[in-house]
């Protein structure tokens, strides 16, 4: 997990065609953690939110066969059940719901060893890529993640 540069995901650990399982290891020292909170660090539930976003798109993504990316559209029904600290090691699911018309709407949950720390409802627009850079650039944060193309 690089909290400056949003890659949240650091592998994928399983997919089926409508689940996705990753690790998400949280940085023992970051920026973010000076001002949240200065002697009690925590990651910012906007972030737990974002992490299970983009394990969400990352299946998404797969789906798709790497055609179309997904951008987060709505958050709903989020629920942040605990604290997350620094080096902790997250478990990320993504659970598929329904998919069409260019939307999707997924579960996201996040869990700290047997605890679950946060769960939303997502959803997602789905896309084609706007750019051939863009496109690169997430199939090769795909491959360094163990989501093969």
């Amino acid at each position: 997990m690089r909290l400056e540069y949003f890659e949240m995901i650091d592998r994928v650990t399983s997919r089926e065609e409508a689940r996705l399982v990753a690790e998400a290891r949280v940085p023992e020292a970051s920026p973010v953690f000076e001002g949240h909170f200065p002697g009690f660090p925590l990651l910012p539930g906007v972030l737990m939110v974002e992490t299970m976003a983009q394990a969400c798109g990352w299946l998404m993504l797969a789906r798709s066969g790497f055609t179309r990316m997904a951008l987060l559209a709505k958050v709903g029904e989020a629920k942040m059940r605990g604290m997350v600290k620094p080096g902790a090691i997250l478990t990320v699911t993504a659970e598929l719901i329904h998919d069409g018309s260019g939307y999707a709407v997924l579960k996201g949950i996040l869990a700290d060893g047997n605890t679950r720390v946060a769960e939303a409802e997502l959803t997602l627009r789905t896309m084609t890529f706007p750019s051939p850079d863009l496109e690169q650039a997430v199939r090769t944060r795909a491959a360094a993640i163990g989501l093969a193309a």
